[in-house]
């Protein structure tokens, strides 16, 4: 089985053609891929597939290292266009290809860069999903264990998402916290976890704990979710760079009803046969 290793802000992937028609890892294989130890190493394998809409390049879907699936990765959005743009299937600065949830626009701006639009955030309660709350805050207050309670904005980007905002994130107890709200039932899906701290109006340190994962170093959704919520909030502009561990994304949301776009880098690591 042939494989691509890519990563996108250090976000990193295995990407596999599926176009043949061959059948997708099951969850037993996709963990054993992107074990870091015995096998590729990932956060996220990737599998390429014919198109769903007729207008489209192709298809993929998301698999988490737990050999869970995932509906939506914005940095793995970027490397599959950019894996499609090498391959020859896409071609011209503009193509769309489908999540497993939507048709995405997709723009090339040049030196392994691409755009995505990622879709219009969800903040009610019910299309998150959140429990426990009827209407949709800027803020929830949640005990998430005995004598935590913590206060965090929701959004979906077509995966549940909280976001904390923090006066600094270098220490920030990513895992503890991560888990707690992950483990909450308020979250009856799990939730992607992100921890922000803004630096300007234009600019956010974030740290994101994904379901399925644990920590990495970017988040593309996680950063279109902070986004949307610190913009909601008036915190910060409609077009910011979101700085993760692995690098900077540039977002941009110009309304509420628009679609969130994602910009940033992809980047191919290497090539591989898998053995095993």
């Amino acid at each position: 089985m042939r494989f691509t290793k890519m990563q996108g802000a250090g976000n990193d992937f295995v990407v596999l053609d599926l176009r043949d028609g061959r059948r997708p890892p099951d969850a037993a294989l996709a963990a054993r891929l992107a074990d870091r130890h015995f096998g590729v190493g990932c956060d996220q394998i990737l599998t390429i597939e014919p198109p769903r809409d007729a207008q489209s390049v192709a298809a993929y879907r998301i698999w988490n290292s737990d050999g869970s699936q995932s509906q939506q990765c914005g940095n793995g959005a970027r490397c599959v266009a950019a894996w499609l743009v090498r391959d020859g299937a896409a071609t011209g600065d503009a193509f769309r290809v489908d999540s497993p949830l939507a048709t995405h626009e997709v723009a090339r701006l040049g030196e392994d860069r691409y755009a995505i639009a990622m879709g219009v955030p969800e903040f009610t309660p019910a299309s998150i999903p959140l429990q426990g709350f009827a209407h949709a805050q800027d803020e929830y207050e949640a005990d998430v264990d005995e004598g935590v309670r913590l206060r965090f904005g929701a959004v979906s980007m077509g995966n549940p998402h909280a976001v904390i905002e923090m006066p600094s994130v270098a220490n920030a107890p990513v895992a503890h916290y991560g888990t707690l709200l992950q483990q909450s039932p308020h979250f009856p899906q799990s939730a992607n976890i992100g921890f922000a701290e803004v630096l300007s109006r234009g600019h956010v340190r974030l740290r994101v704990f994904e379901r399925g994962v644990g920590e990495t170093l970017a988040c593309g959704s996680g950063a279109c979710a902070a986004a949307a919520v610190l913009i909601r909030r008036g915190r910060i502009d409609r077009d910011v760079v979101i700085s993760l561990p692995g690098g900077d994304l540039h977002i941009r949301w110009p309304d509420d009803r628009a679609q969130v776009i994602m910009a940033g880098p992809a980047a191919f690591v290497f090539e591989g046969e898998w053995k095993a």
